[in-house]
């Protein structure tokens, strides 16, 4: 077999040196044989560019144009400019959301001389902010409210949400967000930015669209979203590689490597540009992180701190489980409560009013907000919490001075674990309840700044308890509070959007990568634990959309894998036959809401041929009864009972109407003349010999003309105006329909639903997409989630028994196998023996379609003879 191969192999190489001599010689001998080359010729659509004086300038500015056309279709291109239009989008929000919250310092500083006036204007201010963010966005565009990601992960399943990526919605969500962000409420912005740079991406295709019909490919618009998501990350924080990773975890089930590129690209491009700006604008000297850190690079961690990490990973994935389901269960109180929802209908901006006025209150520094550090906003929290510095000194109040923002955390009658325990519980449920407010807002940012409170507070509780540091040697390591914190703040934003790559996002804002170990360790943790109890907040809230969406096979669904679609597949379906009548298409379309209906030959042998669409079958039934269709019955029942009386003057008077020197030539008129000419009464007597030609004359005056005795060469002349009304006259009658009663109608109606079908003009998919019954619910539920699917067939040896859809399998995974067709069974009760291939009912079956099948003759081609032989 070897020596087989090896001579394979030298053959193949013998053949293709010889096939590449053989055309260098040809080539040369044609050479020689034609002479000189011709020149190149000009293509065919430069040729009018070619005369003149001008003519090279002309045809040079035409081949520019169209390569800068062609470039522009190119996917650098887009990205660039997605990065581009997003940095800047991000930078001028950040502007404005900065210029917001130092005016609302600035009126508080002013007011420092009286309380009350303080009070008015720091609750006023954000209240006024949220409700114009909340009017707005419900005045322009709904769409605009809430995260986004949710919704994103619909549409990159493939689910069509209206007017969700339009320039409306863009203006909206713009300005709500920078509303919404500069009152100083605990919102954030990652998962709007998502939505933005989604909706950028759009636009920006559909403005391409005009210089090439590229941009309007479905599947390449699929394409950019994917990597706008991973750009409304990347200028977010400015982190491209964290923002890649965390659009892929958020947004994608499959994520097809083709994109992997796109994303980097385009968000480290927007990320580039996004720091750049703030360079230009003097915010920073140089491109740095955005909430840069200065931890120890020589010894970071002692080993023996790992064991407080992984407490901290633990405790946040119960956190953000506690945190999804709370923000859930909001929601849910507030739909239920029926007296409150119909109340909160009727007063919209009452609710986000009334939430921002009770948070701003507790927030208020010289109130319970100095408890909290109230003051601060969430960027400059994130700076302190991130802090180098150790705040609690075991009594010694003259190491340590609280200098500027860092004195918020200090307060004279309490200490600094007070400050932190009070700023977690307060944060933690405000942040919750300010994330359901109508608005544009997302919730990683306030889940981020209570996660480094959180791992500030065990990070400065580990600094107390070891004074000196866990390290035993003759070196003093102390324990630094703020890698605690950056842990925190990685584990439970993780916890609650189930991301690993939340980790990343942490590195790269705080530019240090030192505490890699410990971050791994407390985000897959929090993972492990928050995975386990609650879905992701993205998730909770597509279930509380009722968005369609399917849910992910997570932890605990072991015993799922044993269920078979032909345990959750609904059997009872509507169905569409070859021979079917139109009676039958109607009968389907008022017992169903399907959208795709099974096309099958026959009800007997229910053998699946394809799917038609729901709104094909309307066609073929709204042709079937169309007026024009009916008036068309009438006209052919009226040709057929006049056939007799019409006579060969019809034809004479199109042959004189063609030859007549006096008129314009006109086609023969056909069938809209004919119902016109039933009207005119010709004897035998009257019409001329047939071989006469010289009396067509006296025919045409014997149909339109009064008087007989007209001349010939005036019946010629009128012949064109008179067959232009009588066809008018046609026209109008079409028009306004024939003068057939409503019992006539519904006579001829009934009529046409009992024939037969004809599916030629249909468009019928041949491939359907189908499961058989014995798939596991495990691989169906892959299928669907790596197609896009909403729903699949059910075969069995061809034929069609059942259908599965998204709902069906969303009840088995949830594990309510409840419903109308549904079939009921144990999660264990599909747990057969995996190497019995087919039952013997299926066998039976096979065998008699076999048989049923042998008896009819396959198509063949004729034989030279003209006949075949069937003796087979």
């Amino acid at each position: 077999q070897r020596a087989l191969q090896y001579e394979q192999t030298l053959m193949y190489g013998r053949y293709t040196q010889d096939l590449g001599t053989f055309a260098k010689d040809e080539a040369a001998r044609l050479r020689l044989q034609e002479g000189d080359t011709p020149r190149p010729r000009r293509p065919s659509e430069l040729l009018e560019y070619t005369q003149g004086r001008c003519a090279p300038c002309r045809v040079c500015a035409l081949q520019c144009q169209r390569f800068l056309i062609s470039k522009v279709g190119e996917d650098w291109v887009f990205l660039i400019l997605l990065g581009l239009v997003m940095a800047l989008v991000s930078w001028a929000m950040d502007f404005a959301i900065a210029t917001c919250l130092q005016a609302q310092k600035w009126m508080y500083g002013g007011l420092d001389t009286n309380v009350l006036l303080q009070y008015m204007a720091w609750v006023t201010y954000p209240t006024v902010l949220i409700t114009f963010s909340a009017g707005f966005t419900q005045i322009l565009a709904p769409q605009a409210v809430g995260s986004g990601i949710p919704e994103m992960k619909t549409i990159l399943r493939g689910v069509v949400l209206k007017e969700y990526l339009t320039l409306k919605t863009f203006v909206a969500k713009v300005i709500g967000l920078t509303c919404a962000l500069g009152s100083g409420m605990p919102l954030g912005k990652e998962g709007p930015f998502v939505h933005i740079a989604s909706m950028c991406a759009a636009l920006l295709s559909r403005f391409l669209s005009l210089f090439g019909g590229f941009y309007e490919n479905e599947a390449r618009n699929i394409e950019m979203l994917a990597a706008a998501c991973a750009v409304g990350v990347g200028c977010c924080f400015a982190a491209p590689i964290g923002g890649v990773l965390f659009s892929i975890e958020v947004t994608s089930t499959f994520f097809a490597v083709r994109n992997y590129w796109r994303g980097f690209f385009a968000a480290t491009f927007s990320a580039f540009i996004f720091r750049v700006l703030a360079v230009w604008n003097k915010d920073e000297e140089t491109i740095t992180a955005l909430f840069k850190t200065r931890f120890r690079l020589d010894f970071p961690f002692d080993l023996q701190e790992l064991p407080a990490f992984a407490v901290i990973g633990i405790a946040s994935g119960f956190g953000g489980a506690l945190f999804v389901y709370l923000n859930r269960k909001i929601v849910q109180f507030m739909r239920r409560q029926k007296t409150i929802n119909r109340f909160l209908m009727k007063k919209r901006l009452l609710f986000p009013a009334l939430v921002t006025l009770i948070i701003s209150t507790l927030t208020f520094p010289p109130g319970f907000g100095q408890f909290m550090a109230g003051q601060l906003t969430q960027k400059d929290t994130l700076v302190t919490l991130f802090d180098n510095q150790t705040w609690a000194k075991q009594g010694i109040s003259d190491e340590f001075e609280y200098l500027g923002i860092l004195e918020a955390w200090h307060h004279p009658r309490s200490n600094v674990f007070v400050t932190l325990v009070v700023f977690i519980l307060m944060k933690f449920w405000m942040s919750a309840l300010a994330t359901t407010i109508p608005v544009p807002c997302g919730a990683f940012m306030p889940v981020f700044v209570i996660g480094a409170a959180f791992g500030r507070l065990v990070g400065e509780s580990m600094a107390a308890w070891f004074p000196d540091g866990i390290h035993t040697d003759s070196n003093i390591y102390r324990i630094v509070p703020g890698g605690y914190a950056v842990v925190g703040a990685a584990a439970l934003s993780g916890a609650v959007t189930h991301t690993v790559s939340t980790a990343v996002i942490v590195f790269e804002l705080t530019g240090q990568i030192s505490h890699i170990l410990p971050v791994m360790i407390a985000v897959i943790l929090a993972n492990a634990v928050a995975q386990s109890l609650q879905p992701s907040l993205y998730d909770s809230i597509i279930r509380i959309k009722k968005l369609p969406y399917l849910p992910e096979l997570g932890w605990g669904h072991h015993e799922k894998y044993n269920v078979r679609v032909e345990d959750i597949m609904v059997r009872d379906i509507r169905y569409v036959t070859l021979n079917c009548k139109y009676r039958d298409l109607q009968q389907v379309l008022h017992s169903t809401k399907m959208k795709n209906l099974p096309l099958v030959e026959s009800a007997e042998s229910m053998i699946l041929l394809g799917s038609i669409e729901r709104t094909q079958v309307g066609a073929l039934l709204s042709n079937q009864l169309s007026p024009q269709r009916r008036l068309l019955t009438l006209r052919q029942k009226a040709l057929s009972e006049d056939g007799q009386r019409l006579s060969d003057s019809s034809i004479r008077f199109q042959i004189s109407t063609e030859t007549s020197s006096g008129s314009p030539v006109r086609p023969a008129l056909r069938k809209p003349l004919k119902p016109a000419l039933k009207r005119v009464t010709s004897s035998p007597a009257d019409s001329p010999p047939a071989g006469s030609a010289d009396h067509s004359g006296i025919a045409l005056k014997s149909l339109f003309c009064a008087n007989a005795a007209t001349e010939p060469t005036e019946a010629q002349g009128t012949v064109y105006h008179k067959a232009k009304r009588v066809r008018i006259s046609v026209v109008e009658e079409m028009i306004l329909g024939d003068k057939m009663t409503p019992a006539e109608i519904l006579e001829w109606e009934e009529q046409q639903l009992d024939q037969l079908v004809d599916f030629s003009s249909a468009k019928i998919d041949p491939a359907p997409f189908q499961l058989v019954e014995h798939t596991s619910l495990h691989k169906t539920h892959t299928i669907f989630s790596l197609l896009g699917l909403d729903h699949a067939f059910v075969t069995s040896i061809g034929r069609l028994v059942g259908m599965v859809s998204l709902k069906e399998l969303r009840k088995a995974i949830e594990g309510s196998l409840t419903g109308k067709g549904v079939k009921v069974r144990p999660p264990l009760a599909s747990f057969r023996d995996s190497t019995a291939s087919t039952t013997e009912a299926d066998t039976t079956a096979l065998r008699q379609l076999w048989d049923r099948h042998q008896h009819h003759h396959m198509p063949r081609e004729a034989g030279p003879g003209g006949d075949d032989d069937d003796d087979t």
